[in-house]
């Protein structure tokens, strides 16, 4: 864990547990609500009652950060492991840069979550988007495993990019996950923002082509 205090005029809210943010379930920092999206909404009816969380970072009165995470049984990613919990997201505006607040929301979900024996997310180089990027999120603490390379099948079809799967060990005898790589190339259909989407409108059931 990185040493790093949470600045006074700053407070983290779980929201799944505090309905004044419910409108935050369904949307990234900015941008309207998704309540209309079935599979956001059917996805968080099953997480939220298997410990899913969501939490918001509020500074200066304004919503400017946030973090996502799971046991890796009700994670998006299918990431296997024994006793892994999953940060399926992390984000902090822009404008709220030079504060850790990154590092903050990660040691809040390491506190939070302190039976666990490692923490997994993914990571991405050469994407387009400027999102989970392998460089920021080991800098947040979490290491390299394996890595697959892919091209998307409507987007940038020239343009390979390469996710990685990354851990935290927290327990000395912490094994390392896995991930399923098939599973991995339908994308992400939780989450209408991520760089992984899978569209409800694409009907094929993989979006990604491994190279």
């Amino acid at each position: 864990m990185i040493a790093c205090s949470l600045n006074p005029e700053a407070r983290i809210v779980d929201i799944t547990k505090n309905n004044e943010y419910e409108k935050y379930l369904h949307r990234c920092l900015v941008g309207l609500p998704s309540k209309r999206y079935k599979k956001r909404i059917a996805y968080l009816k099953e997480a939220i009652s298997r410990d899913f969380h969501k939490k918001i970072l509020i500074f200066e009165k304004q919503v400017v950060g946030t973090i996502e995470y799971s046991p890796s049984k009700v994670s998006y990613y299918p990431i296997i492991g024994k006793n892994v919990i999953v940060m399926n997201c992390i984000w902090v505006l822009r404008k709220a840069r030079g504060h850790d607040f990154g590092t903050i929301l990660v040691n809040d979900m390491l506190n939070s979550e302190s039976g666990a024996s490692c923490f997994a997310t993914i990571s991405l180089t050469g994407h387009w988007s400027p999102w989970f990027r392998k460089s920021q999120i080991e800098k947040l603490g979490f290491k390299p495993l394996e890595s697959i390379v892919v091209t998307h099948k409507t987007k940038h079809k020239d343009e390979p990019f390469s996710i990685h799967l990354v851990w935290m060990p927290t327990a000395k005898d912490a094994r390392p996950p896995s991930w399923d790589r098939q599973k991995l190339l339908e994308g992400i259909t939780a989450c209408i923002a991520h760089p992984l989407y899978h569209p409800q409108t694409y009907k094929p059931k993989q979006i990604f082509k491994e190279q």
